[in-house]
């Protein structure tokens, strides 16, 4: 009987073994340390509480040895002092409050996930800035100890990479999601303009096409936050002059107006029905809380009013996408999804959870950026969003 269990107890070491390796060979995500910004200090490139810009960055090996995405961290705005200073209290505004990251979807380590870029340079910036990595404003609030100071910790952390090799890369990807996503717009040609003409760059804005919509009530919830932001950051200076020299910096920071005055290959990846949008300056506030627990989770739990707001902001949205471009300077994947960012999660950046033409994100992108698809453009529009939820 002892002979007997010890086998047992052998084979189900052995299992237990090659459970383990089966793990290993798919490739975990990894946790990917913190660096802070060299002489961040003496650079500006600080935080809103003065503390060292970060970001986290784990390199490519194998083919990918030349080849680079950076990804802008987004998580709103802040346009007013008091909303600055409440950023002290946690990582979009004090670097010491940041830990390690695991990495997924566009910064994947894992083939299956991300087979395009799992092996590239990857790059996260944090965001602390609390202006889409747009402000400049030399002088320190002496009463606050606020520092707003976004463009310089882009330009501070771009210098560090292209001392870490990214001025030898063959191929480079500008991207981020959200607040990220809008500052990957703003950055887009700047970040072009860093690398020698012969380095296919191009940039990929995710969750980012904030809306200046028919609806007065809503326009001016964004309107307000991105007035506040420009002369709060001093943000007009970082926004293409093109832009500016037709329209006030405030309606610059609408990607339907600035999205004509990038010059670099910019690729849109949105839901017509963003959730983030939808909650914050479509639905009343009085109705959040049920929208979000009832409606958001079961769409079939939607007052015919909130269908009909669902509708009329898809609709509002698609009508505010580019209308003439090149395939080769814009490509667009609108999907239908409630939710915000999709390039940040394994499951909505490469699985079947909303599929445009039977193709994931990630291989639509793949084939945008590399040029292998002719049309490079996907856009979907349906008469109702949908849920779009991690896989089970």
């Amino acid at each position: 009987m002892r002979r007997v269990a010890s086998r047992w107890y052998q084979w189900i070491i052995f299992l237990l073994i090659c459970s383990v390796m089966k793990v290993k060979a798919e490739v975990l995500p990894n946790k990917v340390a913190k660096t802070l910004v060299q002489d961040a200090f003496s650079k500006g490139a600080v935080c809103l509480d003065g503390s060292p810009a970060a970001y986290h960055y784990d390199k490519g090996y194998g083919d990918g040895v030349n080849n680079w995405v950076v990804w802008l961290e987004g998580g709103g705005w802040c346009k007013r002092v008091e909303d600055c200073g409440r950023r002290f209290n946690y990582s979009n505004g004090f670097s010491n409050h940041m830990d390690s990251k695991s990495f997924y979807g566009l910064l994947s380590n894992s083939k299956t996930s991300n087979p395009e870029f799992y092996n590239w340079h990857r790059i996260m910036i944090r965001y602390c800035d609390g202006s889409s990595y747009t402000g400049d404003v030399e002088l320190v609030d002496k009463a606050t100890n606020q520092h707003y100071r976004g463009a310089r910790i882009f330009q501070a952390i771009m210098e560090e990479l292209l001392a870490k090799g990214m001025k030898n890369a063959k191929n480079a990807i500008l991207s981020g999601c959200s607040a990220g996503g809008l500052g990957t717009m703003f950055h887009c040609d700047r970040f072009r303009s860093l690398l020698p003409s012969t380095v296919r760059v191009k940039c990929l804005s995710d969750g980012a096409y904030f809306l200046l919509d028919n609806d007065f009530k809503r326009a001016k919830i964004l309107e307000s936050t991105y007035r506040g932001v420009v002369n709060l950051h001093n943000s007009a200076k970082m926004l293409p002059p093109s832009c500016t020299s037709r329209m006030n910096p405030t309606s610059c920071f609408f990607p339907q107006h600035i999205q004509q005055d990038i010059k670099t290959p910019l690729f849109i990846l949105n839901s017509a029905y963003d959730s983030w949008q939808i909650v914050d300056t479509v639905i009343p506030f009085a109705d959040r809380q049920d929208f979000a627990e009832n409606c958001k989770k079961n769409l079939s739990k939607c007052s015919p009013d909130q269908q009909k707001m669902l509708q009329g902001f898809g609709a509002e949205f698609l009508s505010a996408l580019p209308k003439s471009y090149s395939p080769s300077q814009r490509g667009m994947y609108i999907n239908s999804c409630l939710m915000h960012c999709q390039t940040d999660h394994d499951w909505s950046w490469n699985s079947n959870s909303d599929l445009l033409n039977n193709k994931t994100i990630a291989k639509v992108f793949g084939d945008w950026f590399f040029e292998r698809d002719p049309s490079r453009e996907m856009v979907k529009q349906q008469d109702l969003p949908q849920i779009c939820s991690p896989p089970s």
